[in-house]
């Protein structure tokens, strides 16, 4: 699915403040920017940028919003909220819409900003052009009030399953905060550089504290999200795996008790000059008809029961023509396959053995 970022080549680390006087708003700003400066040095580095929660993590860290001259009646406009650096989104590989990001001189000393991802931007600003826009709180008090300069495709910030959702995002120096996170685009094996990284970390402060490294890769595989759909998808894989089995196992017997039947028939024909091949198309022949009508029904109920199940599906179509003539070419190889076997048999009976067959 689309994560409205490159997960590739991304190391990541939580980092937290643990010394009170550092956790003050310039000790970490001063933090952020030695952070910042130290990991871009690293051999292999292409780009660093921190924020207060990476992607695929929770819908957390959220914001009440007004748009100054939109109707408002007391309502709660809940978006999430990310604090990020300037070079947080060139970082991830996030898209750019319109407009510009964030850059180092959106301080507190000059017009509070923010940038907005897609999903804000049409709920918010249906029609418009949310650039030079303002966005403030439930008062829309003068501190809380930001102009929007760029708006950015949609990230996944919060489970991978549910549709993108409004957010905003506010220069990390607005409100430093104790706790944080590291990302950084490697050009080789992320995975390999996350020792190093966290040897860097831990050198520069002792206070410092330094926790869940992963590979952006990893922390999506290892997403609640991930997790449930995998084991699903496992669960409902292992039913298939033995469904797949009972029917050949089924097939073969029938087609195999159906040769038994027919011997004594079987033997006349090859008495009369039937040849091998012959009896190997009449046995395949029938198994072949009894497995066209089978997958033929099942191919028709199944279309039926995802018709009904639609709303549980998730990332694929209730008509997905490529699965269901997947599974199709599947069930008839293995019906073909069980099958072969009594018709090789058949194929091999003694005509005079089989004329004294009762």
């Amino acid at each position: 699915m689309d994560l409205g970022f490159d997960p590739t080549h991304l190391a990541t680390v939580q980092l937290m403040m643990t010394d009170p006087a550092g956790q003050k708003p310039e000790p970490m700003k001063a933090l952020y920017r030695a952070i910042h400066a130290r990991v871009s040095s690293l051999p292999g580095v292409e780009s660093v940028g921190l924020t207060t929660d990476l992607p695929v993590q929770c819908f957390c860290d959220t914001d009440w919003i007004r748009v100054p001259g939109k109707p408002f009646h007391g309502e709660h406009h809940d978006v999430m909220e990310r604090d990020i650096s300037p070079d947080y989104m060139r970082t991830l590989g996030a898209k750019l819409i319109e407009g510009r990001m964030l850059t180092t001189t959106d301080d507190e000393s000059h017009l509070r900003v923010t940038i907005i991802n897609q999903t804000l931007a049409r709920k918010y600003f249906p029609g418009e052009d949310p650039v030079g826009k303002m966005i403030g709180d439930i008062k829309l008090s003068p501190k809380s009030m930001r102009q929007v300069v760029g708006v950015v495709g949609d990230v996944r910030e919060a489970a991978l399953d549910n549709d993108p959702l409004p957010t905003e995002y506010f220069s990390i120096d607005d409100g430093p905060d104790a706790f944080f996170a590291l990302a950084v685009r490697t050009r080789g094996d992320e995975k390999a550089f996350l020792p190093e990284l966290v040897k860097t970390l831990r050198a520069m402060n002792p206070s410092l504290g330094v926790y869940g490294e992963v590979t952006m890769e990893q922390q999506i595989g290892q997403s609640p999200t991930a997790v449930m759909h995998q084991l699903s998808a496992y669960l409902v894989g292992g039913f298939a795996v033995l469904a797949l089995l009972l029917g050949v196992v089924g097939l073969y017997g029938v087609v195999a008790y159906s040769v038994s039947q027919r011997t004594r028939e079987i033997g006349v024909r090859m008495a009369l000059g039937a040849q091998r091949s012959a009896v190997h198309r009449l046995i395949l022949k029938e198994a072949g008809l009894l497995a066209g009508i089978g997958i033929a029904v099942g191919l028709g109920l199944s279309i039926g029961a995802s018709v009904a199940m639609k709303s549980l599906l998730f990332g694929v179509r209730a008509w997905d023509i490529s699965t269901l003539a997947g599974v199709a070419a599947v069930l008839g190889a293995f019906a073909l396959l069980a099958s072969f076997i009594p018709a090789r048999r058949a194929a091999r009976v003694n005509p005079v053995e089989a004329l004294r067959a009762e």
